[in-house]
């Protein structure tokens, strides 16, 4: 093994060393929310007969995929975005990492790399359990397995590429305002709850909430896990999010070298 190549190992196996003695803390910062949601509505609604949550309203098909999805995604921001933001502020631990055998960009991309693979391991985590807390029908059916793989990829290499662009560009102090501004309108606009075809009484928001990467990821979910519920078609989610990926990371890139360079 070269050096560049190991001291990016290195640096992953640190970040690795970290979560791991922080596991606990990982997997509730995770899971409370999505599994709170799967509780409430596919298996506390179902059980006393309400509307949304209803035997054969299919409600569950359509929320199991966008928990998957918005936990995935928010997963890897938070674990790259929060604590990249404290290397940067007061502390500058950041210049630890930089005095590795590697070019900045370099550092930078195992950021991203571990904030896709915390982002992986959250969503093997939201979707066994929520399968196993639901008692309404959840019509899972994976008939294209090379595809789930192709958009749970993307999704979490979205959201580490996203985690490090906010990194970069937040400082700390702003960091608690972004998330409160950022995770409540990506979530409600990120066709999590209902699939993006529900939203054409309301065209304009329809192609508004376009913009949201989230979409794409959802839907692209729905596509794979529930293909009975309605969808985006696979080249639709997998070329935005294709691109959106070159995009954030390519930004994200450019604002870490920014930012060490100051």
């Amino acid at each position: 093994m070269n050096r560049p190549i190991a001291a990016f190992a290195g640096l992953l196996l640190r970040d690795v060393s970290v979560l791991r003695h922080h596991l606990s803390e990982f997997v509730l910062r995770t899971l409370a929310q999505p599994l709170l949601f799967v509780f409430v509505f596919a298996y506390l609604f179902p059980r006393i007969g309400q509307g949304v949550g209803g035997p054969g309203s299919g409600f569950a098909s359509v929320l199991i995929p966008g928990l998957v999805a918005v936990t995935a995604v928010f997963a890897g921001v938070s674990t790259v975005s929060l604590p990249l933001a404290i290397e940067f502020g007061a502390t500058r631990e950041i210049e630890d990492r930089i005095m590795a055998p590697l070019p900045v960009w370099a550092v930078a991309l195992e950021k991203m790399v571990f904030g896709a693979m915390q982002s992986l391991l959250s969503a093997a985590f939201v979707l066994p359990l929520g399968l196993l807390i639901s008692t309404a029908d959840i019509g899972i059916s994976v008939r294209r397995p090379g595809l789930l793989v192709a958009v749970v990829l993307l999704a979490c290499w979205i959201s580490g590429a996203l985690g490090l662009a906010v990194g970069t560009l937040v400082p700390p102090q702003r960091m608690g305002l972004v998330f409160s501004v950022l995770v409540v309108p990506l979530t409600f606009l990120g066709c999590v709850y209902y699939p993006w075809a529900a939203l054409a009484p309301v065209r304009w928001l329809q192609l508004g909430v376009l913009a949201n990467p989230l979409v794409y990821m959802a839907e692209g979910l729905r596509a794979t896990l529930t293909p009975d519920v309605p969808h985006m078609s696979a080249a639709t989610y997998l070329s935005v999010g294709a691109a959106l990926a070159v995009v954030l990371t390519a930004i994200g890139l450019r604002l870490f070298g920014r930012r060490v360079a100051i």
